[in-house]
């Protein structure tokens, strides 16, 4: 278990972990920090996923078998304070574990090489909560890669990796392709591209009735507030709205992923 407990910010290893809430720092370490056990737990099924493991005395407690799996993995075990803890989380109930995690993203040649039928592409989308809860959607609805473009957040921001509850390590992550160039490769990959957004000219539910979503199929979300710009509109291979059937103006950005991934899993499903 861990030894000595760090009670100093200013300790070499902690001031280390506290600079990874900066992306700069993320990129130049190739490292980011995932909060709580879930996220510990699945760092630790990738080889060498969890580079360093922070715990207060109560979580260490709690939650032994963490502990003991992630030295067995080799990974350096520190015991801080709770205030220590509480400046790494970076969150206002520190769960008390706190992994700092090699990256995971691949790249997009990669991630297609496997062929996957359903993938999901984060353009634009700027705030992490969103991107994380996507990402985690997009995991249960079973798509095989998610792409975040270089205008989209970093999903090794904390927020979007707790939001993502732990899809981060279940998939490939691509990140940063420019959107001129995915779209080839998409396409070269036999993936049909659909753009999810207000201004389409078919709904899901035509979309569906066609037949269209039975194909290999990538998805494209877009920013928050002012979803896709024509210049990208205008290189997928069909723009389809969600039908609001109420008097709600829009779906948020998170809910819109749900029921158009959902509909392309059950689609590809025969079901």
């Amino acid at each position: 278990m861990a030894g000595r407990e760090l009670t100093s910010l200013r300790s070499p290893r902690v001031k280390a972990a506290r600079r990874l809430a900066k992306r700069a720092f993320r990129r130049r370490e190739n490292l980011f920090l995932a909060e709580g056990p879930q996220a510990v737990r699945e760092a630790l099924e990738i080889p060498g996923g969890l580079a360093e493991l922070f715990t207060t005395a109560e979580a260490e407690t709690r939650h032994p078998e963490l502990v003991r799996a992630a030295e067995r993995a080799g990974a350096p075990v520190l015991r801080v304070s709770g205030e220590v803890m509480a400046e790494l989380a970076q969150t206002v109930t520190p769960q008390g574990l706190l992994a700092v995690c090699g990256f995971v993203d691949v790249p997009l040649g990669k991630a297609l090489e496997a062929r996957p039928r359903l993938v999901t592409v984060l353009a634009h989308v700027r705030d992490p909560g969103n991107a994380g809860t996507v990402l985690r959607t997009a995991d249960a609805a079973g798509s095989e890669t998610v792409v975040f473009t270089d205008a989209s957040v970093d999903p090794y921001n904390g927020k979007c990796v707790r939001a993502s509850a732990g899809s981060l390590f279940h998939l490939p992550v691509v990140v940063g392709p420019r959107f001129d160039t995915l779209i080839p490769e998409l396409k070269g990959a036999g993936l049909t591209v659909l753009a999810a957004d207000g201004a389409g000219d078919r709904t899901l539910d035509e979309a569906i009735d066609a037949g269209a979503l039975a194909r290999p199929t990538a998805w494209v979300f877009g920013n928050e507030a002012w979803g896709l710009p024509d210049e990208i509109l205008r290189h997928v291979d069909e723009v389809v709205r969600v039908p609001i059937h109420g008097r709600a103006e829009s779906l948020n950005l998170a809910t819109a992923a749900a029921v158009c991934l959902y509909a392309s899993a059950r689609a590809q499903r025969g079901s």
